[in-house]
């Protein structure tokens, strides 16, 4: 599918962008002078910019199309990508990211948009699980790659290959994206951004499958995308290479969590069941980690593992919400999730800064430090998932 090809390029630094600080974590707060609570902030520059970004880029993708929005987004992004690797603060550094958020934020909806207007309804979790499955490999990118190549070139050269990349990736963008046909005149028509909004916040289902939206992504991207990197160089004493790699192999067993979700939802059509088993597994491997993850780096990697491939539900979540959106509100629907998603990652990355930063200041060394937050994780993962619980698993007909 034209889709892929346009767009996966795209999707992949988009991946990239939001989780490879931790690999490179030590070298930037060193080189630009910040500490755990800065560094947090760094990190939730690029997911608060993108979760803003997706009111309006779910109006124009109702109104405008894939391809002007994307190709607009896209052309900010890359003169951030090539603003972060020229960084001389945390504030450049940080208005950098927040660019770069915004370049990347139609590109995931936009694919998504393509997939609900030109593909059948039932193939629709599957196309996405595929896409974010290949997209994941910006995780792998941002992880051993990354730490061999910032060891080899320094951190602002490695992203100044990052910044070219991106702009590759907006020309391939702007060149093969098309628009969908128009709907049929009979169609519901255009509600205006806030209209379509109401609309929205008006489904019910969705204030039930808000909670676990906000936090289910959130966390394991926050571990994956800023802990699991200091975590393994504090706890167990990596150097930045071996944390890659250990960051590499969370990063892999995500691809192949996604490519499980994807093949479970087709086969069975129960999005719900999957996302709440998922979400029950990921606790579970949260609360191992905060027992056991500093007594064996073998053990850290593989709980490290288990939570990444079991809460990578982040595609099957998003079928389930969107089967409450009716045909006109399709990209602002769906926009609407994304923002859940993102806005919960910003909030979950600076948090969690601010969480170890205090923590620190109390004088917890960094296991007792990371074993807290993970109990916090798993805590707040099993209260989303209580309340999604009671969420419809499909409309009512």
């Amino acid at each position: 599918m034209i889709v892929f090809i346009a767009l996966l390029p795209a999707y992949v630094l988009s991946i990239f962008y939001r989780s490879f600080l931790s690999v490179i974590a030590g070298p930037v707060m060193a080189d630009l002078g910040i500490g755990p609570a800065a560094f947090g902030l760094l990190g939730a520059a690029w997911f608060i910019a993108f979760a803003l970004a997706q009111f309006p880029v779910g109006w124009a993708l109702d109104r405008l199309g894939p391809r002007r929005t994307v190709a607009f987004a896209m052309a900010i992004g890359t003169v951030g990508a090539f603003l972060l690797t020229q960084a001389g603060s945390a504030a450049t550094a940080g208005f950098a990211m927040a660019l770069i958020g915004i370049g990347c934020s139609p590109v995931f909806m936009s694919s998504l948009f393509l997939f609900a207007r030109n593909a059948a309804p039932e193939r629709f979790g599957l196309l996405t699980s595929l896409f974010i499955a290949l997209g994941s490999l910006g995780n792998i990118a941002g992880a051993a790659p990354l730490a061999i190549a910032a060891g080899h070139f320094g951190w602002r050269g490695a992203m100044m290959a990052m910044a070219v990349g991106f702009l590759v990736a907006t020309v391939l963008a702007v060149t093969l994206v098309r628009d969908p046909p128009p709907r049929p005149a009979s169609a519901t028509p255009d509600e205006g951004l806030l209209q379509g909004l109401a609309s929205i916040l008006a489904l019910k289902p969705l204030w039930l499958i808000a909670p676990l939206t906000i936090t289910g992504y959130a966390i394991a991207a926050t571990a994956r995308g800023l802990w699991i990197g200091p975590f393994m160089t504090q706890v167990h004493g990596f150097d930045p290479v071996s944390a890659g790699h250990a960051a590499s192999i969370m990063a892999a067993v995500m691809i192949a969590g996604a490519f499980v979700y994807g093949w479970l939802e087709s086969r069975t059509g129960r999005a719900k069941t999957i996302v709440t088993w998922g979400t029950l597994l990921t606790v579970l491997g949260f609360a191992a980690l905060a027992l056991s993850g500093q007594q064996s780096h073998l053990t850290a990697v593989a709980l490290f593992s288990l939570v990444g491939a079991a809460g990578f539900t982040y595609a099957i979540l998003m079928a389930h919400a969107r089967q409450f959106f009716p045909e006109h509100l399709i990209g602002r629907g769906m926009t609407f999730v994304n923002f859940l998603f993102i806005a919960g990652a910003a909030a979950v990355q600076s948090a969690s800064g601010w969480f170890i930063a205090e923590q620190r200041a109390a004088g917890l060394d960094a296991a007792t430090t990371f074993a807290n937050l993970h109990w916090a994780f798993a805590a707040l993962l099993l209260a989303s998932v209580a309340i999604y619980a009671l969420s419809p698993a499909r409309p009512k007909r």
